[in-house]
């Protein structure tokens, strides 16, 4: 029996050690996971959910099964191409215009990006700290960000990532669990391929294309590789590792977006409350939790800001200052492989987080309208994205066996007639 016992502890043990050094192996997946979700999957299915129930879920559901296959694509390049290329270069192979393309709208995304975090992060603050100084909050955020760009903090990063992933997971589901979701009406919206008539604060169309550019069409996927590159995993045979990792990203993305869409629709609509300030997102929490709930959304939303303003400050100017030693080789034999020898790359982290402080200024955009109209702007890299990417991933001369299966080129081909489609309604939206 003591025998027994002791075999049964020995292999209870064993197991544990197992799940946490799985746990621990998952890194890029759960930077990927909080870079994207900051604050546009968050924004975007609350605000579809407040103002449109669940008839735009189908939406949500395609664009996260095309995130999936998009980053697993550019992942598997990197991993696998024969000549130990970098996405960028990869793209820079197919034709100049891809790489002057990229960089440009690398920089001018990536601005934007931290615009809407730097801002949010500053309101959010400012409440916390109960002063009506949102952008002076703001200036003390990118002061903070500053301060711990030239530590070595990745570990310690991705570790506060993954409790605030887990915290951030457990209280919207908690709440949507608790507002009893109407499982008839998601599996109606998710099949149901229409956009329903405007009736919320911002368009059913730019919801709809916004959700888009959020979540598939994102150059922030495109940050991924390098983060990957970070933990390590550079090799064939991280190929599993990495895959694995990026499955648990997007379930958790799911999970998420899910439990948020589902306080927008169940909580904030029945309630009248339009998604217009950051307040009204909060509310869901603060009508069912009261204090705590405050305290839960707000500092979990200010994190998981503050979280995503570094990683997009770290992540961004390692994709363009790559897309720049493409244009300018001579900056690739002079500094080498590590794009942090090369001092535009600090030039970039600057500008990455210094000028996005103009849109924090009072009297521009609010936080909402702004994470809701960037995001629509995905639109406009993501057609070139998307056939960029239908070509590379062919290329029997650079990934051999490994180029993309049926079912991959017939889902990439959907995502350029989606990028396509989405382009032309956002065009004739505006004009």
């Amino acid at each position: 029996m003591k025998t027994e016992t002791t075999v049964e502890q020995k292999q209870a043990a064993h197991s544990i050690t197992k799940i946490k050094q799985t746990l621990k192996s998952y890194g890029p997946g759960i930077i990927a996971v909080l870079a994207w979700l900051g604050a546009g999957d968050l924004v975007t299915s609350s605000v579809a959910g407040s103002d449109y129930g669940y008839s735009l879920m189908w939406i949500l559901a395609l664009s996260l099964l095309l995130r999936f296959l998009i980053v697993n694509i550019i992942a598997r390049f990197q991993l696998m191409n024969k000549e130990g290329l970098t996405i960028m270069e990869g793209y820079g192979r197919l034709h100049p215009f891809f790489t002057y393309f990229l960089f440009a709208y690398a920089l001018i995304m990536g601005h934007l990006f931290n615009a809407y975090m730097i801002k949010g992060a500053g309101e959010v603050l400012s409440t916390i700290l109960h002063i009506n100084q949102p952008f002076i909050c703001s200036i003390i955020v990118v002061g903070v960000a500053l301060f711990l760009l030239g530590k070595s903090i990745y570990l310690t990063i991705e570790n506060i990532m993954k409790v605030l992933l887990a915290l951030m997971t457990l209280a919207f589901f908690v709440l949507a669990f608790q507002a009893g979701p109407d499982i008839g009406q998601i599996v109606k919206g998710t099949i149901g391929f229409s956009i329903p008539s405007d009736t919320g604060v911002h368009g059913a169309l730019l919801v709809a294309v916004s959700i888009i550019g959020a979540v598939a069409g994102s150059i922030a996927n495109f940050v991924h590789p390098y983060f990957m590159k970070e933990k390590g995993w550079v090799k064939p045979e991280h190929k599993k590792l990495q895959r694995n990792d990026l499955l648990f990203a997007i379930s958790v993305a799911i999970v998420i977006n899910l439990a948020i869409w589902v306080v927008g629709a169940e909580i904030l609509k029945p309630n009248g409350i339009k998604v217009e300030t950051i307040d009204d997102l909060g509310k869901a929490l603060q009508l069912n939790f009261g204090f705590i709930g405050w305290l839960i959304f707000y500092f979990g939303v200010f994190c998981t800001l503050f979280a995503s303003i570094i990683g997009k400050t770290t992540g961004f100017p390692k994709l363009i200052t790559d897309t720049l030693h493409i244009i300018r080789k001579d900056r690739r034999q002079k500094y080498g492989t590590k794009f942090e020898n090369d001092p535009m790359y600090k030039w970039f982290m600057l500008f990455m987080l210094i000028t996005p402080l103009i849109w924090s200024i009072p009297g521009m955009p609010g936080f909402i309208s702004l994470v809701v109209g960037v995001n629509a702007l995905n639109i406009v890299g993501f057609p070139v994205i998307a056939i960029g990417l239908l070509i590379l991933s062919n290329k029997k001369s650079l990934l051999g066996d490994h180029r993309n299966n049926l079912v991959e080129n017939i889902l990439l081909v959907l995502s350029v007639i989606l990028a396509l489609w989405s382009a032309v309604q956002l065009a004739m939206n505006f004009f």
